[in-house]
């Protein structure tokens, strides 16, 4: 029941520079869990933004009145990667080394916040279910730990895909949960559901 509502919510984005993006964000009202109605978009080019700062963003509402207040921060991140088999973060034994003297049990309280790092190999999913009319199904794979997300590319028509990519994120909290979901991609649509699998940091 408000026009001029404050929400105060903080989302982190993993924003390679190699990449030109684009933020896109919409707004909606609703009025019971049936009735939505979008109330307008706006968009922002990441690749335009001063880094290093937070930038105070005023964004019109296209083709609707109002506008929308953001704060904006593109900074350089620590410890998240994609990277193939052959390069493995942790392939390298002076690297491993390097690593195991950061975490050693003298340097525990150094950083409060640098908790560790999880390193996940995706190799490859079998016996996919098929989400396509032909039989087959075009998986990528989702990797979510607390708020980061990370994914893999898509294999098309393919029910055994094989993506051999190593996935590196930051931990900032023991308890989270690593969360790994295989989606059918399909075109302009939503991707279809193939399934999931949930694993407790603390359980590796």
């Amino acid at each position: 029941k408000s026009a001029n509502p404050q929400w105060w919510e903080q989302f982190d984005f993993h924003y390679f520079s190699d990449r030109k993006d684009i933020l896109d964000i919409e707004v909606w009202r609703k009025d019971n869990k049936k009735h939505e109605e979008l109330l307008g978009t706006c968009h922002v080019d990441i690749t335009a933004l001063p880094t290093k700062q937070t930038n105070f963003l005023e964004l019109p509402l296209e083709k609707h009145p109002g506008s929308l207040l953001m704060l904006i921060a593109v900074a350089p991140c620590t410890g998240v990667s994609i990277s193939d088999l052959c390069v493995c973060p942790l392939g390298d034994p002076s690297e491993r080394q390097q690593i195991s003297e950061r975490y050693c049990i003298k340097n525990s309280f150094r950083d409060i916040k640098d908790i560790g790092f999880l390193q996940v190999k995706v190799l490859k999913a079998v016996d996919l279910m098929a989400a396509d009319f032909s039989g087959k199904s075009d998986p990528f794979c989702v990797l979510e730990l607390g708020n980061d997300m990370l994914q893999t590319h898509t294999v098309y028509k393919n029910l055994n895909p094989e993506w051999n990519k190593v996935f590196t994120f930051p931990i900032k909290d023991i308890h989270d949960v690593l969360e790994v979901t295989v989606f059918d991609e399909d075109g302009d649509k939503p991707p279809d559901f193939l399934g999931k699998v949930a694993i407790p940091l603390l359980s590796v």
